[in-house]
């Protein structure tokens, strides 16, 4: 059996991660069929959610007492708040949208809810549960990219083949192996508290289908 943390947690959570590769917005979007505007109304969320993300790093950071990895955390953030979003920048652009438009655009419901669990998570809970609550969504769009991969080279849109082979690439494994090492190298320390980490790990997993589902329906406030 391994001894490494988040291989355990992986593990146990096969039945809704099959769920987020098989997702009809993840298949759509590799194959190239999903309509343009759900790909739209997904950026703008994810484009928040990210500020989100960023947010709750720069809480892990703060609390963690390892400076090599306190470092690591906030070179993550710093890389979302600079690489990332102009990324971001450059995709709204080719989609017709603007930084007004997304900051114009009320996040979703389950959106708001995702953002706040993992926020009170991460400001609320040990540095390792705000580890562990952010893994996902950095670790899922890896395992998607490689599910979908041979889907890639056929695919009719470019901007969908653009957005998508980010998560192929070398630099962006070695993001979440970075991630993932951080927590790895307490698995000792975070074994006593795995029931915990597990519950934080399982609800994030289940955010990020949620997520995608959200898109894919281009979920609204009711009123």
């Amino acid at each position: 059996m391994s001894n490494r943390i988040t291989e355990l947690l992986r593990n146990q959570v096969g039945d809704v991660w099959l769920r987020i590769v098989n997702h009809p917005f993840v298949t759509e979007l590799f194959n190239g069929s999903l309509p343009l505007e759900k790909f739209r109304y997904y950026i703008v969320q994810d484009y928040n959610y990210l500020i989100t993300l960023t947010r709750c790093q720069a809480l892990i950071a703060s609390k963690l007492e390892n400076p090599a990895a306190m470092r690591r955390v906030l070179e993550l953030a710093l890389a979302d708040v600079t690489t990332e979003l102009e990324n971001y920048n450059r995709l709204l652009n080719s989609l017709g949208l603007s930084i007004d438009d997304v900051v114009k655009t009320r996040p979703s419901p389950t959106n708001i809810a995702y953002m706040n669990f993992l926020l009170t998570t991460c400001a609320l809970g040990s540095p390792y549960e705000g580890l562990v609550a952010i893994l996902p969504c950095y670790w899922t769009y890896l395992e998607i990219a490689k599910y979908h991969a041979d889907k890639l080279s056929k695919n009719p849109v470019k901007v969908y083949r653009d957005w998508a082979s980010v998560y192929l690439t070398p630099e962006y494994a070695s993001i979440v192996d970075g991630l993932r090492a951080i927590i790895d190298e307490a698995s000792d320390y975070l074994m006593r508290d795995f029931n915990r980490l597990l519950s934080i790990f399982r609800q994030a997993s289940t955010y990020e289908y949620l997520f995608w589902d959200m898109a894919y329906r281009q979920e609204q406030w009711v009123f």
